[in-house]
């Protein structure tokens, strides 16, 4: 074995690099490894049936002995979705700060770990130690509390980790960015500095969240005789706070619709990080005790996903909430890349209803946009830029942000999942690829659907399934009952008689053939009926549904 990384430092992104999402990145110095973040990945439109994507944690488990513990930057689910899976695997301490930390627990609680995880709240400011490594927390702001940055000391130099953040002076709540711990930090030498690209193409600085709530007050003031029902990520603890303050302002009543909402503002408020005054906040069963215009909502489903709750009001499946052409319906978000036809779909459904749909102005970004780029580059002054979280464009605009501040071309890195890159003072290069990859979960299997499923899946929505069953007498081969024929998303049989008889037929005589020919290797006999029936049916259709012989003996 060669000498451990002599005294040089390395990074591995095990992902969330070039995709959004799945974000987790693992710090080695010989001895020791610590791990950003845990989070997974919304699955994509070809990934039928699959719930969550987590990431592949081999490398970590094939060098359990040094992994000292995980560090949480903030709450959201691209950083810690995919905790309670790794952890059933590996039973690591968790260090976070407060709000990050409860809804953690919750996850947790939920799936059995609560009592036997290692926790550990860290407070901004504080710093731990990790093996070879000293870890501090440093405040900085985002679209949810107590979010941070990471200042990762080791013996071959001091890395900072933005986390996800924006620059917000005005803040909701507590207190704004700390940016003369990020000097401080400059001024002493930095090795790297790893930085939030997702808004790296978006020009000028990102608006604070106060602004929001001015719009809000604006809205509420528009529309004093109308329901409102205010759409937004379950995570946004502030926007939730901000609708909270406007309704308590028009003497409006609020209630909480969707689970991950209600979990999440439940933490929130126990926590500390929610002010509601009393009387405020109702149970949705207490709705019909109020007009309508002293009412507003706040719901799941910003992004037009099936299951959240907007979407079953749009598609009048709610339970206890019928979407009515007086009411006024506010999408407090952005689409995420990939989302923007179910948003609009959603829209759609809710405009026809009669209902007003607001979706301009009532949405602020949580992520730095260029000129909070520069700021901290500009503070932190590193030797090094790697540009993380977002696709390869946001990871290119970051890294033009890095070029147009000095930092030379080749010192600034694009890297991808997997790659290993090794620092020290004096040079940087990616010496190494270890083994990452995506695992799929679908209900409560983990990694049991994989490429081969998902080949099938596609191929039954494509083309559907047809089953050939038949008997044989054991012995004599002799036929006994059959070739029938079931098809299932192919044709539709009562109109298709004609179509099922034809391939009856030629079933028969193949089967005929193998049979006079005293074959009894039956696998030949489903392979020679698989591909009658694949021949037969693309001449006549020109489809290729999975086709499953059955044979049964008698």
């Amino acid at each position: 074995m060669k000498k451990e990384n002599n005294g040089k430092l390395r990074i591995i992104p095990l992902g969330g690099l070039e995709q959004i999402g799945m974000n987790i990145t693992a710090f080695e110095y010989e001895d020791s490894i610590i791990v950003v973040d845990c989070g997974l990945a919304f699955p994509e439109d070809d990934m039928l049936g699959i719930d969550l994507v987590i990431p592949d944690v081999s490398y970590l488990k094939d060098h359990i002995e040094k992994v000292k513990g995980f560090v949480i930057t903030h709450g959201h689910e691209d950083h810690i979705g995919a905790l309670p899976y790794v952890l059933k695997e590996m039973n690591l301490p968790i260090y976070t700060t407060k709000l990050t930390m409860g809804i953690i627990e919750n996850k947790l609680k939920e799936h059995n770990l609560l009592r036997t995880t290692r926790r550990r709240v860290v407070h901004h400011g504080q710093s731990i130690n990790l093996g070879q490594f000293r870890i501090e927390f440093i405040k900085t702001n985002h679209s949810i509390q107590d979010a941070s940055a990471l200042a990762i000391y080791s013996p071959a130099g001091t890395v900072v980790h933005t986390g996800d953040f924006k620059v917000d002076y005005t803040p909701v709540f507590g207190d704004a960015i700390d940016l003369q711990r990020f000097a401080e930090i400059g001024k002493k030498g930095v090795l790297a500095l790893m930085s939030d690209s997702t808004n790296a193409e978006r020009k000028g600085f990102t608006q604070s969240e106060r602004t929001v709530g001015i719009t809000f007050d604006h809205i509420f003031a528009e529309h004093q005789n109308t329901r409102i029902i205010i759409a937004t990520f379950a995570s946004n603890v502030d926007r939730v706070q901000q609708v909270i303050n406007s309704a308590y302002k028009y003497g409006r009543k609020v209630v909480v619709e969707g689970r991950s909402m209600v979990n999440i503002i439940s933490t929130a408020s126990e926590l500390g990080y929610l002010n509601v005054p009393e009387n405020t906040l109702i149970e949705i069963d207490e709705m019909r005790n109020y007009p309508p215009e002293k009412m507003v909502m706040i719901t799941t489903g910003s992004q037009g996903e099936s299951m959240a709750a907007l979407s079953r009001m749009a598609a009048d499946v709610h339970r206890k909430v019928t979407i009515q052409p007086t009411d006024t319906i506010i999408f407090s978000s952005n689409p995420i890349p990939g989302n923007e036809k179910s948003v609009s779909r959603v829209i759609n459904e809710l405009s026809a209803k009669g209902a007003n749909v607001i979706f301009q102005e009532a949405h602020v970004s949580g992520h730095a946009c260029q000129e909070e780029l520069k700021l901290i580059y500009s503070l932190v002054k590193p030797k090094y830029a790697i540009p993380v979280h977002g696709e390869y464009r946001h990871l290119k605009a970051n890294s033009e942000v890095a070029r147009s501040l000095g930092i030379p071309k080749e010192n600034i890195f694009i890297i991808q999942s997997g790659d290993v890159l090794e620092l020290s003072s004096e040079s940087a290069k990616v010496v190494d690829k270890v083994h990452t990859g995506a695992i799929l979960v679908d209900g409560l299997g983990v990694g049991d659907v994989g490429n081969i499923v998902l080949r099938d899946r596609q191929h039954l929505a494509e083309d559907g399934i047809i089953i050939v069953v038949l008997t044989l007498e054991r012995g004599s081969n002799r036929l006994l009952a059959g070739p029938d024929i079931v098809s299932r998303g192919f044709v539709y049989v009562r109109e298709s008689e004609g179509l099922m008889e034809e391939a009856r037929h030629a079933i028969s005589d193949s089967l005929d053939k193998c049979l006079s020919g005293r074959r009894t290797d039956w696998n030949k006999i489903k392979t020679s009926i698989r591909d009658t029936m694949n021949d037969f049916i693309w001449k006549k259709t020109k489809r290729r549904p999975m086709i499953i012989p059955i044979i049964m003996d008698v």
